[in-house]
């Protein structure tokens, strides 16, 4: 079975009853980094993805549409494999349930099953949810007889079915659980496994319907089709060539990783498939991972809702690698989230456009400037050199570490953190300072050539996310075409850009939006692209104020203030409880500048404060005055004044 340097990774398989939406590309977006950051680190990786085409569903709708079934699917596939590929999506196999490699394996498997007594005829009667191919018991029902997925009516169903002994293999399911704490994940999934569903007892499963014929023949009995579960999961087998002449990415890749999928259908990921394998004798996947929903404000996204967000819009406005960033960096992943386009926007504006795209450009024009644009050698280094150096080392443990559990919200954290870190040490090293200084050329060219590493660095770590930003990063820093410093084992040693490598200025990697424009386009719906660039002219600035009086102006005590330490505060995600230094005495102030500024950011700057501010309490917290800050009015993104030099006191006055 699966070699120690193997990786075989699935996402479930869509059903094409309808375009898909944002929700199935948050887990075919996540699967898709796990893959390529897998790829990256040195392994064989197999990644699957595909989509479940029988059912009554399905014939309903191809009926409506006045289609036959085949046709009906094979148009929304089409669709779908578009969209994959404007996400970048980099899969392995596209499994289709409709094709002869997966329709003889399924009947060969049920063959078995019967023949091995787990298969046997009886009739089933009860609930059943035709639009989400489900079957429900009185008791997970209302009063109103309405699915708990998708609100709609249940209909009562009596046919003869082929079953199979699930309590056969309850028992030693549940002690594999037990024995393998990590096959279930998160660990509230396997919670509500072994407490809703094992312990109360399993049913047998409903294997076959007569009521449809759109499906696979069961073998030996030509009335009867086989049903969704048996059907859909046999996929991840198929799909190896399981059962088949040439099975050799069978004996290849399995057992499988990992297991991919929203939460909803963890149940017969994590019940009802490895109950089939152990039929098959067939070692059980390593892991099974539930992620949590994509919310809307108003709940759940689904297509029987029919309240859904289209990711061909958004990735069409604004990029595949914004909307993948999005979904990567949102949400804790296993947690449900909820999608908002100003959530979107204002991680575009804020993380991609002013935090990365900012760095990126400051370093290629400052070594197009000082250097005749190409990138100097490192001369003269100090300790704030080895504090990033560290710190980038530091960066590929982190995300090694956070990777491992696909924990994509804290990898991108932490490489975020190495971004701000860099851009830290451009404040901290001013080398539009030294860049005056002939006597500081050696010092700038060690300043100047650590920011080129460090965001080579940072083009490494981020290609599982961001597919396309990397090279963007790379070509502008004239590194596209060297390989061999884009591997992640050049991550091992600081230094590996060659200096005398010529920089080439672009347009901003991402421009910069005005976030009630954008929310206004998309109420109305407009489909047409995102302008790749706008110009800082562009940009709505507010009216100026009406005119005061210089006797107005001089009410205020404006005043020099060094921060000397910065406290959150609960409940307030904008603001930070700051203590500022004004030389004579200490004030606290409450400052709405936590978005735009970390922490570490803040200790030690000067800044301006208004020091005679009437006292206030904001959430509870005294507040002794207030902190100026400049405001992009395009991306809100605050930014403190740079000129107060270490030749000004604390405590001075502005005139």
């Amino acid at each position: 079975m699966a070699r120690d340097n193997t990786f075989y990774i699935t996402t479930p398989i869509y059903y094409p009853s309808d375009k898909l939406h944002i929700g199935h590309s948050y887990t075919t977006v996540a699967a898709d980094c796990m893959a390529r950051y897998k790829k990256l680190t040195g392994y064989d990786v197999m990644f699957l993805t595909g989509t479940d085409e029988h059912g009554q569903k399905i014939e309903r709708k191809a009926k409506e549409n006045g289609k036959n079934p085949q046709q009906f699917v094979d148009e929304i596939v089409a669709s779908i494999k578009e969209l994959w590929t404007l996400l970048d999506i980099e899969y392995d196999d596209f499994i289709r349930t409709t094709e002869e490699r997966h329709k003889s394996v399924v009947q060969k498997i049920f063959e078995r099953f019967y023949e091995q007594g787990d298969i046997y005829k009886d009739q089933y009667e009860g609930w059943y949810c035709t639009p989400c191919e489900s079957f429900w018991l009185e008791r997970q029902l209302d009063e109103a007889k309405t699915c708990p997925d998708c609100a709609r009516e249940v209909e009562w169903v009596k046919e003869e079915s082929y079953f199979f002994k699930m309590s056969k293999y309850a028992d030693r399911l549940l002690e594999h659980i037990e024995n393998n704490p990590e096959f279930i994940q998160p660990e509230s999934r396997k919670n509500e496994m072994i407490n809703n569903f094992l312990n109360p007892g399993l049913e047998d499963l409903c294997v076959s319907r007569t009521t449809f014929k759109w499906g696979i023949e069961v073998p030996m009995d030509k009335d009867h089709v086989v049903y969704v579960w048996l059907d859909a999961l046999t996929n991840y087998l198929s799909a190896l060539g399981y059962l088949s002449e040439d099975d050799t990415k069978f004996q290849k890749y399995w057992p499988c990783d990992v297991h991919l999928m929203a939460k909803e259908i963890v149940r017969f990921h994590s019940i009802y498939w490895p109950i089939f394998l152990m039929a098959l004798d067939l070692p059980l996947p390593k892991q099974v991972f539930g992620h949590g929903w994509l919310l809307l404000e108003e709940g759940k996204m689904s297509k029987s809702k029919g309240n859904v967000v289209d990711p061909e819009v958004l990735v069409n406005k604004y990029g595949s690698d914004a909307i993948r960033y999005y979904l990567l960096r949102e949400i804790s992943f296993g947690s449900d989230g909820v999608f908002t386009l100003e959530a979107l926007i204002r991680r575009i504006n804020y993380d991609l456009a002013n935090d990365l795209g900012n760095l990126l450009n400051r370093t290629v024009a400052m070594i197009d400037k000082y250097f005749d644009g190409q990138i100097p050698e490192p001369v003269v280094s100090e300790q704030v050199d080895n504090d990033l150096i560290n710190h980038a080392q530091e960066t590929v443990t982190e995300t090694e570490k956070h990777m491992e559990g696909m924990d994509f919200s804290e990898a991108l954290k932490a490489l975020w953190e190495l971004i701000g870190r860099t851009n830290k040490y451009i404040d901290e090293t001013q080398p539009w300072i030294l860049g005056k200084d002939p006597n500081k050329k050696d010092r700038l060219a060690t300043v100047l050539y650590n920011l080129s590493e460090s965001l080579r660095y940072i083009s490494v770590l981020l290609s599982p996310f961001m597919p396309r930003t990397p090279k963007q990063i790379r070509s502008q820093l004239g590194i596209d075409n060297n390989k061999e410093i884009q591997t992640y084992k050049s991550l091992y040693e600081w230094g590996q850009i060659p200096s005398g490598v010529r920089v080439s200025k672009d347009k901003p990697l991402f421009p910069r939006l005005e976030i009630e424009e954008e929310l206004e386009s998309f109420n109305d719906n407009s489909e047409e692209p995102q302008k790749e660039e706008k110009e800082q002219d562009s940009l709505k600035y507010p009216e100026l104020k009406e005119q005061v009086d210089i006797k107005d102006f001089q009410k205020l005590d404006l005043r020099v203030a060094e921060i000397v330490n910065v406290e959150p505060i609960k409940g307030a995600d904008k603001l930070w409880k700051v203590n500022v230094d004004l030389g004579f005495e200490n004030r606290q102030v409450v400052a709405g500048i936590k978005e735009s500024f970390g922490a570490e950011d803040l200790i030690g700057k000067k800044v301006i404060l208004v020091a005679n501010l009437k006292p206030a309490k904001i959430k509870g917290v005294k507040s002794q005055g207030m902190i100026l800050a400049a405001n992009d009015e395009g991306t809100n993104q605050l930014e403190l004044p740079n000129f107060i030099s270490d030749k000004i006191t604390k405590g001075s006055q502005v005139r």
